[in-house]
């Protein structure tokens, strides 16, 4: 198993370079399920392995001036202390309740990107105030500790929904905050479960080379196809993880879940989409 957790790895670098998020929710599935690790040492491990690849992932988009240095680390600071906090409380919450509460966070967060901004940001070139990106801040942060994920997912939606950021320098500013965040929960986390430093170093050096793929195409994929593949994505990886959890019942939903989103994203269109000018009526012939 050892070779489809490598390769799995090398997918989530890539996730990270071109989406700045994703890594982390595929980074804990893939040391429970194939590395056979239990949920507490994949948290441990996970956050380790995202953050040194967010950080080699962030090379490349400062280069292509695509990280907004002033709101990525005050975000970052104030999600450390969140994701230290996270940290020493998720020894306390039982492994399956991590999990679920993960997938539904996921879910939550799929249907806020693939619906959109409901108004246009107001400071779509500007930065977020101070108390909006503390306040931000903790929250991703203690979402970090707690259930071992970066934070990209909830990191590129808070910095494109709500800091009105465009999607590419989102993700790039995500990296440095996800890396930020990631370090703190694993100080949080080090006095828990033993580290593999074997498996992770191993994970961590195919999860590099693909952020560093990722990175590459990053800029050269279009702002919406970037927020609608990141949105479903994690509403795949979502249904996975509360199946593995709660059984069949919730593969059953997946049609329903897949319907609903669709309708989302279409009334989104409708609302956005401008009114179709009519077209002139021709002037009736005077011969």
């Amino acid at each position: 198993m050892i070779t489809l957790t490598l390769a799995a790895s090398l997918l989530i670098g890539v996730l990270l370079g071109v989406l700045g998020g994703g890594g982390s929710m595929l980074t804990v599935p893939i040391l429970v399920y194939l590395a056979g690790q239990d949920t507490k040492q994949a948290i441990t491990t996970s956050l380790f392995v995202v953050g040194v690849t967010s950080l080699a992932g962030l090379i490349s988009h400062a280069r292509a001036g695509r990280v907004r240095w002033r709101t990525g680390t005050l975000f970052g600071l104030a999600g450390m202390a969140g994701a230290y906090a996270g940290g020493r409380v998720a020894a306390y919450i039982p492994d399956a309740v991590l999990l679920v509460a993960f997938a539904l966070m996921m879910l939550a967060t799929a249907a806020a990107m693939l619906r959109g901004p409901r108004r246009a940001p107001e400071q779509a070139h500007g930065e977020l105030p101070l108390h909006r990106l503390l306040i931000q801040g903790l929250v991703v942060g203690a979402v970090t500790g707690i259930l071992g994920a970066g934070g990209g997912f909830l990191i590129v939606p808070a910095l494109a929904l709500l800091a009105g950021l465009p999607m590419g320098i989102a993700v790039g500013t995500s990296l440095l905050v996800i890396a930020m965040n990631s370090f703190a929960g694993l100080a949080g986390h080090l006095s828990g479960p033993h580290l593999d430093w074997s498996l992770a170093l191993a994970v961590t050096v195919a999860a590099v080379l693909g952020s560093l793929i990722g990175g590459r195409f990053a800029g050269r994929i279009p702002q919406h196809t970037l927020r609608t593949g990141f949105g479903w994505f994690v509403v795949a990886m979502g249904v996975f993880v509360l199946s593995q959890q709660l059984g069949p019942v919730v593969l059953a939903s997946v049609p329903v879940t897949a319907a609903t989103l669709l309708i989302q994203r279409r009334r989104a269109r409708r609302t956005e989409s401008p009114p179709r000018a009519m077209a002139p009526t021709p002037e009736p012939s005077r011969h």
